[in-house]
């Protein structure tokens, strides 16, 4: 009998590992079935461009995975036995279960409101394909001059903030933050973020924490009541509770508990990728919810699944980064440099020159889930030609 793969979730890591794995094994040998909510791969990192009007590319996942022999199924999950070794699932036929030799669970991330009133009936957010297209909509009856306040400093506060005020500079778009914004970068990429931030006319509520969301404001506990005829909720995501209605051993955050290979702490059988893990990146710490990470953690669980199958050895390495990268707009853009263990360095490419490395590297991350049996360049090659890429921008 063939070994069964079941892939849940069909965002960066679950898609990138099913097209790995769909390249690794032989179709005689192993059944490949990819489970996701949607019948298209949704490009996340740019959702925020999808709710300001923008229209994204359509991919099929049908025609992504057409010929590699991964069997698609349009489906929720509704609940994962790891003991039995089954998945419960809902889709157009109803209600039905789903048995695996081997789980890859890549079900991802979404928005969370922290227990903060109001957020669920009257903020708006980008986390989901429908999510956007909700505040695109939203969007779309303000008058000019009428108030746009993103709640959450991070990087998906930024880049919605940033690309609200850029596509409608009518409107009075602001940031509201519980610290700083963008308080993570290095001192160079944080005073290009305000000069672009100025230049936008994007206010900044600096360590106001939203303690209430309403129809047209938020209340903050230090700067009082903040006017905003749409609220843009930005201030974190968290993983499905599946995972932690389970056996297999969660973290405090509902991840999987994994090894350096992805595999369940608790589970053999089972590997979890991207947002829904929890995996040591350099220095022992743990890989942060981003697509950086996702691609790195599918390579590596894909690869070590194919190659227990094989009786190959098992191959691991420690997934570190290279650089965050945040886009303002479609014209301006930051790279900032860190190392290996996501500490930032004063090497910045700020401006045009930022926004086409994100662009180029958005691009590459949608291209290896159209390209699903395709092999991605080695580290090296994919480093030397980021380096070549900054030195033609930084030189023209």
């Amino acid at each position: 009998m063939k070994h069964r793969i079941v892939v849940l979730g069909a965002g960066y890591a679950g898609a990138v590992t099913a097209g790995r794995l769909a390249r690794r094994l032989h179709r005689d040998d192993v059944e490949i079935t990819l489970v996701n909510g949607d019948a298209e791969f949704v490009e996340r990192v740019r959702l925020h461009q999808l709710a300001t009007g923008q229209d994204l590319r359509p991919r099929p996942l049908r025609a992504v995975f057409a010929g590699t022999g991964v069997r698609l199924r349009t489906a929720w999950v509704a609940s994962v036995d790891a003991d039995r070794k089954t998945v419960a699932l809902t889709g157009e036929q109803g209600p039905e279960t789903l048995g695996y030799d081997t789980l890859v669970y890549a079900l991802g991330s979404t928005t969370t409101d922290h227990g903060v009133p109001g957020v669920a009936e009257h903020a708006h957010n980008v986390a989901g394909k429908q999510d956007a297209l909700r505040l695109r909509a939203r969007l779309a009856e303000l008058e000019p001059g009428a108030t746009v306040l993103v709640v959450g400093g991070g990087l998906t506060g930024i880049e919605a903030a940033t690309e609200i005020a850029e596509a409608r500079p009518d409107l009075a778009v602001s940031i509201a933050a519980r610290a700083g914004v963008g308080d993570w970068l290095g001192d160079k990429a944080r005073r290009h973020l305000h000069l672009v931030l100025d230049r936008l006319g994007i206010a900044v509520h600096a360590r106001a924490d939203v303690t209430r969301v309403e129809a047209d404001a938020v209340v903050t506990a230090e700067a009082g009541r903040i006017p905003a005829r749409v609220t843009v909720w930005t201030a974190g995501f968290a993983v499905h509770p599946i995972a932690a209605a389970t056996t297999l051993t969660v973290s405090d955050t509902g991840q999987i508990v994994v090894d350096g290979t992805m595999r369940s702490l608790s589970h053999p059988d089972v590997y979890a990728v991207g947002d829904a893990a929890r995996a040591e990146g350099a220095g022992g710490k743990p890989l942060r919810m981003a697509c950086a990470t996702a691609g790195p953690m599918a390579w590596q669980a894909a690869d070590a699944l194919a190659a227990r199958l094989t009786g190959r050895q098992v191959p691991e390495t420690t997934i570190g980064y290279a650089a965050q990268c945040v886009s303002l707009g479609r014209r301006d853009g930051i790279l900032q440099r860190v190392t290996h263990e996501d500490e930032v360095t004063s090497t910045v490419i700020a401006g045009r020159g930022g926004a086409r490395i994100k662009e180029l590297i958005c691009s590459a991350a949608a291209w290896s889930v159209s390209h699903p049996t395709m092999l991605m360049p080695s580290r090296r090659r994919r480093l030397a030609a980021t380096r070549e890429a900054e030195t033609r921008l930084v030189t023209t």
